[in-house]
């Protein structure tokens, strides 16, 4: 039976603290440790427990904390500081994008599968999302007009754990979005806003979600929704789960709907990111919208949307670029085909290396490459290889010559800068050294710290680490029933003083995770060595499949 009423329990905040849930819904807390501090100040144990998640943190404190909180002059001050920089942030671009950007009025959007913008809002699985997540921040920090759109995943990405063998085994935890730093987007009326999508000619619901990263809003689509088929409710479970179809559905969902979705709430790009071809069809949904609505050919249209499109490529293998089968393709795009004004065929082509070869599978990457007229690998030697991978598309072309260039992952400095770091940075660079990363100006003060305070911030950070790896592996060896001795020696694991390695990845092939036992007795000389020891901690997780 399904509930008639749907209640949502929120807490009671005194009106002394009420800007604590305005703050809880800024993923910006996320990089302001200022921010970090105030909801860790309010009950350090269960900002830890609930995973750094200021929303469910504040229905999870009692009434009785929050009301002594709300007579607690210190803790008052520190929220009026950070309500006061908060307000600052917002209201003060530091820096204009019109400084960049010719087009008047410009805006991008930004579309990604995934997005790691907190551990609390785990919709993420490796370095794409990261990036995504850094890109939107970094864009809230420069005042660049970007929107990003993704998808909501109600199970997200898997969480692992070994078996007592030591296998990796997942488990998919479900999100509950009443207690994430996520809103659903309403209507005129205060109903849930929707976009329709076609899969396989079924209408399909697509609810819309908003984050707010900063200056930067994030809409994120989903299915689960009642009125949809149940197969079709399932489309946005899972980041990177199910079969081809699935992906496939994903696929549709994010570059039509996500479109569609901008469209809905009054936002229309003149730049369209894609960042990985998973949103490959947002570049066939615009070049629709310019053939309804400005009575466009497609040549015209394509040609429009190639100027106006940007393609990121990330993964050097070929299992990392989706490809469908072209039967399963038909099904879902031979009407929308008809509304494109072409021929099925012609659609099949633009996603093939070799438009005339009917065995070929219907490619996302090729698709995503035919349609923007700027593509870039993600390093100097990714940009060399993807253009090796790719120049059977361009086969009359020089390799050297293909139009893909290369643009070096950054990072958003803020976000990766340790607090004991950061506060080092502060007091003898100033604060330009998080607002103008790149001044060589700014970083050449960096003489002027002293060499035993560096040290002794870097030392910290490593007792941080240490401390944090002996948790988590007392934590997994108690859930795997390890024995008493185990976990005991866990919590001994680890030197706070000696040199520390870490390799945290995806365990992806190419991410070449082995490289370090390439040479074994070497590295046994390293670790064991009588007076410079060195230890190595490695973290991973493997896609199930």
């Amino acid at each position: 039976m399904q509930p008639k009423f749907e209640y949502r329990v929120i807490p009671n905040l005194p009106e002394q603290i009420e800007t604590l849930r305005r703050l809880s819904y800024h993923v910006c807390f996320s990089w302001k440790g200022e921010i970090r501090d105030l909801f860790q100040r309010i009950d350090p144990w269960l900002w830890e427990e609930c995973n750094h998640n200021p929303v469910a943190m504040l229905g999870m404190v009692s009434q009785a904390r929050l009301d002594e909180l709300s007579r607690d002059q210190g803790f008052l001050a520190q929220l009026a500081r950070v309500e006061q920089d908060f307000d600052r942030y917002h209201s003060q671009p530091r820096i204009h994008a019109g400084d960049y950007c010719s087009s008047d009025p410009f805006h991008v959007g930004y579309f990604s599968a995934e997005f790691g913008l907190t551990e609390c809002l785990p919709i993420y699985s490796g370095g794409l999302g990261i990036l995504s997540g850094d890109h939107l921040k970094s864009s809230s920090d420069l005042n660049v007009p970007l929107t990003g759109v993704g998808l909501l995943y109600q199970e997200g990405y898997f969480s692992q754990y070994l078996s007592s063998d030591g296998w990796q085994m997942e488990t998919y935890p479900v999100n509950d979005f009443s207690n994430m730093p996520v809103q659903v987007v309403r209507n005129a009326e205060g109903k849930p806003l929707t976009v329709p999508v076609n899969f396989r000619d079924q209408p399909v619901q697509v609810r819309l979600w908003r984050i707010q990263v900063g200056r930067i809003p994030l809409f994120l689509l989903d299915t689960n929704l009642d009125v949809n088929p149940p197969e079709f409710r399932q489309t946005t479970a899972q980041l990177y789960g199910g079969d081809r179809e699935m992906r496939l559905r994903q696929e549709i969902v994010l570059g039509i709907g996500g479109v569609r979705a901008l469209k809905a709430v009054g936002i229309e790009p003149t730049v369209i990111h894609m960042n990985e071809g998973h949103s490959a069809f947002s570049a066939l949904e615009r070049i629709n919208i310019l053939r309804k609505e400005k009575g466009l050919s497609f040549d015209a249209a394509r040609e429009f949307v190639l100027a106006t499109t940007v393609f990121t490529t990330h993964t050097p293998v070929p299992a990392g670029n989706d490809t469908f089968d072209p039967d399963l393709v038909r099904s879902y795009f031979e009407e929308y085909t008809k509304e494109l004004g072409i021929n099925f065929k012609v659609l099949l082509g633009y996603g093939r290396i070799d438009p005339w070869d009917e065995n070929e599978p219907f490619g996302m990457t090729p698709l995503a490459l035919r349609l923007s007229a700027h593509a870039n690998g993600v390093s100097r030697l990714h940009g060399q290889v993807a253009r090796s991978m790719w120049q059977n598309i361009w086969p009359s072309h020089p390799v050297e010559d293909l139009p893909i260039e290369h643009i070096t992952n950054g990072i958003h400095v803020p976000t990766w800068i340790s607090r004991e770091m950061a506060t080092l940075f502060n007091r003898y660079l100033g604060p330009d050294w998080a607002e103008d990363p790149d001044n060589e100006r700014v970083w050449a003060r960096v003489e002027r710290i002293p060499g035993t305070e560096l040290w002794m911030s870097h030392e910290r950070c490593r007792e941080y680490l240490v401390g944090f790896t002996r948790s988590r592996l007392v934590e997994q060896l108690k859930k795997r029933g390890a024995s008493a001795a185990e976990i005991q020696a866990a919590r001994e694991v680890l030197k706070p003083d000696a040199l520390t390695i870490g390799f945290a990845r995806r365990f992806a092939t190419y991410k070449r995770a082995t490289l370090l036992f390439r040479d074994p007795d070497r590295l046994e000389r390293i670790i064991n060595h009588p007076e410079h020891p060195v230890q190595i901690i490695i973290a991973g997780k493997a896609h199930p499949q």
